[in-house]
């Protein structure tokens, strides 16, 4: 007689029991406490803050949820972690590009804010205090009701920005720092061995950026002479001067200058006139702006930006005659049509 085989279904029901036995993965599900990440760019450093968020649910946070005088871990679940492209100053101190863990220490008055290097633990619960790299004290601030704790990075400047943490009725203040102009100089230093260090515009434009920004002016002037030897032209030159400006060698700044403006293209220029006007000095754009008209009778652009440079400083005759100028001479219908509302606001004005 032949024996006959059990079903597969009835198989994989026999071993059921043998399965249960073991532990199978877990499933991804929504976390009580959802992921949220918060960031600025200061200059060329990016600043990241991944955190979870905890919500109040009519609980009473501080004292209770979130115990005084206890190393909390600055949100839910895993490390909150700070980030930082670059070396930077938190709470006034000084620390090297990378990630760290964020702790607190809240009590009535006065928290300690913490900075640990380890960044990967599961909340506070494995805290090494002697892994902190940065330690400081921030006083708490009462803020609008927070129901869900947040992040957020406030008031960012060109070297500087707030991260502030947000909870229940709480504000923390966190002030974060970093040296740009050193970062910038170091990220174009990084940029000029590549393939912009094969053309003469980016020593030069990385030279009048360090200038304007007082940056390791030794290097800018080593760019500049560069950019220089590579093509001696009206920006190279005025890169030059603006590097002898700023290490305060006036004279041999504006010796400088001269030789730019015997190079200047119209197009060069027009945008000298523009950076005149920028920085307030009207009369010197319109100076500037009637050479240009007088050495470039042809250039409708000329006239436009004569006219408004003396739109700008009141002389509105004046302006009308070279926008009209202007007018006559251009070619294309978006101009013309953006000259001749120009024309009508002025026009209107002088009623």
């Amino acid at each position: 007689m032949i024996a006959r085989r059990a079903p597969l279904a009835l198989l994989a029901l026999l071993a059921l029991p043998a399965l249960a036995v073991a532990q199978g993965p877990p499933l991804a599900l929504p976390e009580a406490s959802q992921a949220a990440t918060a960031s600025q760019r200061i200059g060329l450093t990016d600043i990241t803050v991944k955190y979870h968020r905890p919500a109040v649910k009519q609980r009473t946070v501080w004292g209770a949820l979130v115990p005084y005088d206890q190393v909390w871990r600055a949100g839910a679940n895993q490390n909150t972690v700070l980030s930082c492209s670059t070396p930077f100053s938190v709470g006034g101190q000084q620390l090297p590009a990378g990630d760290y863990g964020l702790h607190m220490i809240p009590t009535k008055t006065e928290w300690t804010v913490i900075l640990n290097k380890e960044s990967t633990a599961w909340g506070s619960f494995f805290y090494d205090q002697a892994k902190d790299a940065v330690r400081f004290t921030a006083r708490p601030q009462t803020g609008d009701f927070q129901e869900h704790l947040a992040y957020t990075f406030e008031s960012p400047g060109p070297s500087s920005v707030t991260l502030t943490l947000h909870w229940e009725n709480v504000a923390l203040l966190i002030p974060i720092a970093v040296d740009t102009p050193a970062v910038v100089s170091d990220n174009l230093q990084q940029q000029l061995h590549n393939l912009p260090g094969f053309f003469w515009q980016g020593f030069a434009q990385a030279a009048s950026w360090s200038a304007r920004n007082n940056a390791n002016l030794d290097r800018a002037a080593t760019w500049a002479d560069r950019a220089i030897a590579m093509n001696r032209n009206y920006q190279t030159l005025r890169a030059k001067a603006l590097v002898l400006d700023r290490k305060g060698d006036a004279t041999a700044a504006a010796a400088l200058r001269d030789d730019a403006l015997k190079l200047a293209t119209e197009a060069d220029i027009n945008a000298y006139g523009y950076e005149l006007m920028s920085a307030g000095k009207i009369d010197d754009a319109i100076v500037i702006f009637r050479s240009n008209v007088a050495d470039h009778p042809g250039s409708w652009n000329a006239y436009d930006s004569l006219g408004e440079a003396l739109a700008q400083k009141g002389q509105t005759a004046d302006a009308v005659a070279q926008y009209t100028k202007a007018l006559q001479m251009v070619g294309d219908d978006t101009n013309k049509t953006r000259i001749r509302g120009i024309l009508a606001t002025l026009a209107a004005n002088r009623k």
